[in-house]
């Protein structure tokens, strides 16, 4: 009972403040967008935190078009991973999350790329909801910004969540292979 008035309250406070930038900004300038976007970021983040949910609907679940993450590629997912790299992302999250050699370690990982999946493509479908209101109401190159910072900041991360997470998965089954082959 507690958790769901938290997250009520969560889902009433994230609806002010978007309502409060729509108010005080120009939904069609770059500020609104990038404001929005990470306004939605935290309050994403922290509805998924306090849901506290196991995550394990097959939809996380590699589908046979994904297979080897070739459509990732097409779309450019190893250069967005270089992007990553060269702004410093992945050192700082890797600073503050890092990688430790063992297979729990591994499964807090695969879970974390389904927290920040579902993150991104709930703002993604949040964000993409502003875009086409945008559009109708003021013009579609009004709302490109909207559109590039949906793409750069929650399609991408999408898209690199599902690209790493077989990966991850075949370092689990190593791992838990090694682990047993010792003991």
């Amino acid at each position: 009972m507690k958790r769901n008035i938290s997250l009520f309250l969560i889902f009433l406070a994230s609806i002010a403040s978007v309502y409060a930038l729509v108010y005080f900004m120009k939904m069609e300038s770059f500020t609104f967008s990038w404001a929005l976007n990470f306004l939605l970021m935290m309050w994403v983040s922290v509805f998924i935190e306090v849901q506290k949910s196991t995550l394990q609907s097959p939809y996380f679940n590699q589908k046979s078009w994904e297979r080897r993450g070739k459509i990732y590629t097409y779309f450019g997912v190893d250069v967005f991973r270089k992007i990553l790299v060269l702004v410093g992302w992945e050192k700082l999250i890797r600073k503050s999350n890092p990688i430790e050699k063992n297979t729990q370690a591994l499964i807090n990982l695969h879970h974390q790329t389904k927290k920040s999946e579902l993150g991104h493509l709930l703002i993604f479908l949040i964000v993409l909801a502003f875009n086409i209101y945008v559009a109708l109401r003021f013009g579609v190159f009004k709302s490109v910004w909207l559109l590039v910072l949906n793409i750069l900041l929650n399609f991408y991360p999408v898209i690199l969540q599902r690209y790493n997470r077989p990966r991850i998965e075949r370092a689990i089954q190593l791992s838990k292979r090694t682990s047993v082959a010792c003991n």
